[in-house]
């Protein structure tokens, strides 16, 4: 008999892969494979993914459990391997040396529970073999692996299967499709939501149709950005619409979604959508005087290949190239998520296109932090969506379509601000 009753190794592993120690879906599967490979019997596991980076998990064994946290930004993770009974946690520790790519490490083994300070008690197990055997483990562990987007003071976790259907790392991003046992499948950039099969309509919605309404006869549109391809999907609903040019500067989006998200992705193949995958700065920039009647920026957040789209050279050419009574409608932050950056695209707009002609519209999406968002608007004519009176139109479109979040009373009542909203951009 063993001396003690646990097994205690207490790990640290450094100069290991930054992607493989930010990569939730592969270390979870890692931590389990390293207990079952040391003949460990895995109850449960549960991990968390922190965006920008860092991981945190726990694999619960009946011999009892493997735990991680990784800071990929410095090449380490925190190990520790708790076992009792005949279990070999040094089997675990080999193999997650390897599989993380460490190339140092340092081990601190300690035996827990030593027997000799112990006194064995003797009470009546009866009834706790009875609650017992009530309870049965399914045929699989239980997964419980979370993936969180967050900054420095708040976060948004979503739990999710663990599978991974996608993953490229492309010129630009990370390209990623996990599946959400909540939300569906999802796509992520650089470990930040961009959406969900079960909340997109949300955003593609209202980044499409009050513009569409606002405007009456929008004809040739093009959308910057837009890789998942529901707001050219929107679009195309529209009868009256002879044109849709989509650029979208990376190609990974596309395939991703074309393959995996295909009710978003599903005009891609639409005779009137121009698709080009190109830099949609470059395309503004060299695209002739007043060419669109709509200009739809739908972009991520202003980080990585998204950043040029919230410079005041880039909403200068969208003023440019739209015709007159044209609008543009830019993804514009959460004022709640992203306070700097919401204020500073409609102060930009506000010079572009007058203090009256940027208007805001908030809706809401629950995969996004905090639930508020924005879409900012840019008029070069005189109609305005707070004034739009098309209350029939709508309603049989909205009927017509089977569409799930926009109606002519969220028409309105988007535009309607919160006092603090209003601070925030009338300075």
């Amino acid at each position: 008999m063993s001396n003690a009753l646990g097994n205690h190794i207490l790990v640290e592993f450094m100069g290991c892969d930054p992607h493989i120690m930010n990569d939730v879906s592969s270390i979870e599967r890692d931590m389990v494979d390293a207990a079952l490979k040391a003949g460990a019997t895995v109850i449960n596991s549960t991990f968390h993914h922190f965006s920008p980076y860092g991981v945190s998990g726990v694999v619960v064994i009946q011999e009892s459990h493997l735990a991680i946290h990784t800071w990929p930004e410095y090449g380490y993770a925190a190990v520790d391997l708790f076992t009792c009974g005949e279990m070999d946690a040094w089997i675990s520790f080999d193999y997650l040396k390897e599989c993380f790519g460490a190339k140092n490490y340092s081990a601190l083994e300690m035996k827990r529970g030593a027997v000799q300070l112990l006194t064995r008690n003797d009470f009546d197990i009866s009834s706790m073999r009875q609650k017992a055997g009530e309870w049965s483990n399914p045929e699989m562990y239980t997964r419980n692996v979370w993936f969180t987007d967050k900054d420095d003071n708040q976060a948004l976790s979503l739990r999710y299967t663990g599978e991974v259907f996608f993953d490229v790392q492309s010129p630009f991003q990370r390209v990623r499709i996990l599946e959400s046992p909540k939300y569906g499948k999802l796509l992520t950039l650089d470990d930040m939501f961009m959406t969900t099969e079960k909340d997109e309509f949300h955003y593609h919605e209202m980044i499409s149709h009050p513009a569409m309404f606002t405007h009456g006869n929008a004809k040739n549109i093009l959308v910057i950005g837009g890789g998942d391809g529901g707001t050219v999907r929107e679009f195309l609903r529209h009868d009256g619409v002879e044109k849709v040019t989509m650029v979208e500067i990376d190609g990974e989006v596309i395939k991703a979604c074309k393959e995996h998200l295909p009710s978003i992705a599903a005009s891609f193949d639409h005779p009137k959508l121009n698709l080009i995958v190109g830099d949609g700065i470059a395309f503004a920039k060299e695209a002739a005087n007043e060419e669109f009647d709509l200009v739809i920026v739908d972009g991520s957040d202003p980080v990585g290949p998204a950043e040029g789209l919230f410079s005041v050279e880039f909403y200068r050419n969208c003023h440019r190239i739209l015709k007159p009574g044209g609008i543009l409608v830019a993804q514009g932050e959460s004022p709640k998520f992203n306070e700097q950056s919401f204020t500073e695209l409609n102060i930009t707009l506000q010079h572009i296109f007058g203090k009256e002609n940027a208007p805001v519209s908030l809706f809401f999406v629950p995969t996004y932090p905090t639930g508020m968002w924005s879409f900012q608007y840019g008029l070069k004519g005189s109609a305005h969506p707070k004034t739009v009176s098309k209350e029939s139109e709508i309603e049989s479109f909205v009927s017509e379509k089977g569409l799930k979040y926009y109606n002519s009373d969220i028409h309105k009542a988007s535009f309607a601000l919160p006092n603090f909203v209003k601070s925030l951009i009338n300075g």
